[in-house]
Parts: structure tokens; C-alpha cells; sequence
């Protein structure tokens, strides 16, 4: 009789529809926590700004999902309201990721929407904000407490885990503006605007096992800088997360940020402009949602490295003088810093170490960089890999710009001066963009993307 028994359990397992399917399939946990600050500090992103916060649009946050394959392989992807990871919070989060849950960097993405309605976090841009140590202190208080939710976030989501399915497909909107080939001022005067852009919205689709909508992965490469107010909110991407959620009860939407070193929105600065945006980002993931997409087969493949990125010849004493004297304030502070190291006698940084990544997600890539990554990266590597693939910039370390090198030759912001507001102490050398390609190239060999062309 418990043989029969037996036996019936085993037909009764076997016939269920799409059982032998979800066993073979993918797993996902999503989860999501509150970020906003309770207390008045710093915003993140411009240093026009002359005092902290006095209120909020709306709540900022940090959302996580957690993939599993068929053979039991694990992948986090973080999102979150912030202008970007420095590297030191960076490594911590990553390192208490791998001793508590063995996920190794390359089973880590940590990446920022960048908005510049978020707040300062610590040994991030440092010489651009008037800080005293009151406001230092709120500063480093409020970045523990973000480290320990990220934390407890990857964790909720890893235990929340079930059978589902992925699917994966790129859409298109085009509120993004080329900023360095378009002048802001003139834009209503312009007929034309001149690129390079890349429109693309990668969005993926996770299903339940009874095909019930449970989380929206979706990205685009636009700054979110509409708005510069005093206010905490996620810019247009937040408004694009609120949107898709209102229309999908239930449903945790993240947003990832591109590669918008040199994309910006425009016109910009009201708030009905950052919404308009936001819906107009969540009207062309909708789209996505209601056509055919890409079944992902349930086969995950990682891989990170880090490459010592070199920088140009520091600046001389004489160089640093002048600028303390006819610099903005944020210029005058760094300048003074470096002043000051160099008479300490510490050296200054040759080579910066920056993360790079690919995951592929099934058939589909994922390639992610580090820092303010500008468009023509994103270009290259599609040219190289197909146009579906997905980019990612801003990820695991915002350490700077990442200019390519037609904006290195030319300078300007992106290509020269962005780098003290960083802190940095000098550009990146001319050798910088191709060492990336090299190494991106090598890495998406190693996970099996596909070129289009050698």
C-alpha cells in the first residue's frame, strides 16, 4: 500500500503543469527598504547649493532582487536613490555580502540612478559640500545606517526566493539631450540636436509561476538632474519607478542607470518636467511589457575584475596657487587639499582601481561599469556584442567620469575638470578608454557573449 502510495505521489509530481520546467528554472526575491533621510543634510550632485534638505518629494529607495539559475548559481542586483557608491562603502557592503551570504563580487551589482536629490554620503565628493563637523557627523551616522539596510535588503530578498520565469527586451524613448553637443540655453532655438545618444530602455520582466507580474528591471541613460531643488526624490527615474508601480499594484519596480555621463534631460528643472519624464520612461517599459519579449533560459554566468586605470601628470604647486585664489569655492577646497598633501609629502595617485562586470542572464548580457561612464561606451560595445545587449554605468564605484577618448582630446568637464570635483588629482591618461574596451572585451568572453564582429 505505501508502495502505491508512493508511486501515485510520483505520478501526481510529474504531471503537474510546467513542475519539471520550474525545477529546471529560474528563482527570484525582490525586497525593498526606505532610504530618505529623517534629518535635514546635504544633498548630493551640485555644488550651487548653499544649505541641507527641508523636505522631500517623494520617499527615496533601495530596492534588491536576487536571481538563482538552474544549477543553484546566485546573482543580486541593488538599485537605489543615490548619486553613487564610493568606493570604501562600496567594498564594505560587498565584503560583508560575500561573509554572510558567499556572494562574491561577481555576483554583486551595486548601481545608483545618480539622482542629485539624494544625500552626501561619506568620502563622496568631499571638497564640493561646506561641511562642518556637525554636519560631517550626520553624514558618516546616515551611511552606517545605509550600509546596515543594504545589507539586511540583499538578505530579505535571497530568503524570499521562488520559481519564476525571465524575460528580457529593449524600448526606446528620447527625452535624453547630448549635453556637450547641445547648449542648454539655445535648445528652443535648435531645430536638430546632435548626438551621440543611445535611446535604448533595457527592461526585464520577472513572472511567478502562475505568470503573475512580480518585478520590473528596467534602465536608461539620462542624468537625473531635472530638478535641483532642496527636496529628497529620485528625480525622473523615481517618478518612472511610482508610475510603473501605481499601474502594477503590488509589483517592485527598479531602475538602473546607463551610461549618462553626457546625457541629460531637457528642458529641465521643474517638477512637472521630472514627472512628465518619469512617465514618459514608464510608458516605454509598459510597451515592452505588453510585446513579445525574450524568454531568458535559466543559465547564469558572472565575472568582475578591477583594472588599475592610470591618470595624467599631477598638477604643480603653481597650478594649485592660481586656483585657490581665482577658483569657485568647491575648486578652492580641493585645491587647498592637495596643497596641503603636497606639503606633507603624500603622494598622490597614479592609477585608480576601476570595477568592471558582466553577467549573462541566460542569452542575455549585461555589461556594467564603473563611474559617470559616457555614451559612446555604451555604442562601442553594442557594435561590438549586438544592440540588444544591456549597459550599465555607475555601478560598484562612482569614482569620476569615464570619458571616451574623443572627449578626452576635447576636454571640458567630462574630460578635464570634472576629476576635482572627484577629488581626483588629475584626468585619466590617454590610454584609459582603450584599456576598458580591452577588458570588458576579455570579460564577456569569459561568461560566452557573442561578438557580432572581430
Amino acid at each position: 500500500m505505501k508502495q502505491q502510495l508512493r508511486f501515485i505521489w510520483l505520478i501526481v509530481l510529474i504531471g503537474l503543469p510546467g513542475s519539471s520546467a520550474l525545477a529546471k528554472g529560474w528563482k527570484a526575491g525582490v525586497a525593498r527598504v526606505v532610504i530618505t533621510p529623517t534629518t535635514a543634510q546635504w544633498l548630493a550632485g551640485y555644488a550651487s547649493r548653499t544649505h541641507a534638505s527641508d523636505g522631500k518629494l517623494h520617499d527615496l529607495w533601495a530596492k534588491a532582487v536576487a536571481l538563482e539559475d538552474e544549477n543553484g548559481k546566485q546573482a543580486v542586483l541593488v538599485t537605489t536613490d543615490m548619486l553613487g557608491f564610493p568606493k570604501a562603502m562600496s567594498d564594505r557592503i560587498r565584503d560583508r555580502l560575500n561573509s554572510q551570504f558567499r556572494l562574491s563580487k561577481a555576483q554583486i551589482i551595486l548601481n545608483s540612478s545618480h539622482t542629485h536629490s539624494g544625500p552626501v554620503l561619506d568620502r563622496s565628493l568631499q571638497d564640493v559640500y561646506p561641511l562642518d563637523a556637525a554636519q560631517q557627523a550626520i553624514i558618516d551616522r546616515y551611511s552606517r545606517q545605509f550600509e546596515a539596510q543594504i545589507i539586511s535588503l540583499v538578505g530579505e530578498a535571497l530568503r524570499t526566493m521562488e520559481p519564476v520565469t525571465l524575460f528580457a527586451q529593449n524600448g526606446v524613448t528620447r527625452f535624453q539631450v547630448n549635453r556637450r553637443n547641445n547648449k542648454e540655453g539655445a535648445l528652443l532655438e535648435q531645430t536638430e540636436l546632435k548626438g551621440p545618444n543611445d535611446y535604448a530602455v533595457p527592461v526585464i520582466k520577472v513572472l511567478t509561476a502562475t505568470g503573475t507580474l512580480k518585478a520590473i528591471v528596467f534602465g536608461y541613460a539620462c542624468h537625473p538632474t531635472v530638478l535641483d531643488l532642496y527636496q529628497w526624490s529620485g528625480d525622473y527615474a523615481g517618478f518612472a519607478q511610482l508610475a510603473l508601480e501605481q499601474e502594477h499594484p503590488g509589483v517592485t519596480a527598479l531602475f538602473f542607470q546607463g551610461a549618462a555621463g553626457d546625457q541629460n534631460p531637457l528642458p529641465r528643472r521643474t517638477i512637472s518636467l521630472a514627472r512628465q519624464y518619469g512617465r514618459e520612461l514608464a510608458a516605454a517599459v509598459d510597451r515592452v511589457l505588453d510585446e513579445p519579449m525574450r524568454s531568458l533560459p535559466a543559465q547564469l554566468r558572472t565575472a568582475y575584475s578591477e583594472i588599475d586605470l592610470p591618470l595624467s601628470a599631477p598638477p604643480t604647486a603653481a597650478d594649485l596657487t592660481k586656483l585657490t585664489i581665482d577658483g569657485p569655492p568647491h575648486i578652492t577646497r580641493w585645491a587647498n587639499r592637495m596643497l596641503t598633501e603636497m606639503k606633507q609629502g603624500k603622494p598622490f595617485l597614479t592609477h585608480y582601481p576601476y570595477p568592471l562586470q558582466v553577467w549573462q542572464l541566460g542569452n542575455q548580457p549585461i555589461l556594467s561599469f564603473g563611474g559617470e561612464l559616457v555614451i559612446e561606451y555604451a555604442l562601442v560595445c553594442k557594435k561590438r556584442f549586438g544592440p540588444d545587449i544591456f549597459v550599465m554605468g555607475y555601478a560598484n564605484d562612482v569614482m569620476g567620469y569615464i570619458p571616451s577618448a574623443t572627449i578626452l582630446l576635447e576636454g571640458g568637464y567630462e574630460g578635464a575638470s570634472s576629476q576635482m570635483v572627484y577629488g581626483l588629482p588629475s584626468p585619466w591618461a590617454a590610454s584609459v578608454p582603450n584599456l576598458i574596451y580591452d577588458e570588458i572585451n576579455r570579460l564577456a568572453d569569459q561568461v560566452g557573449v557573442p561578438r557580432v564582429n572581430h
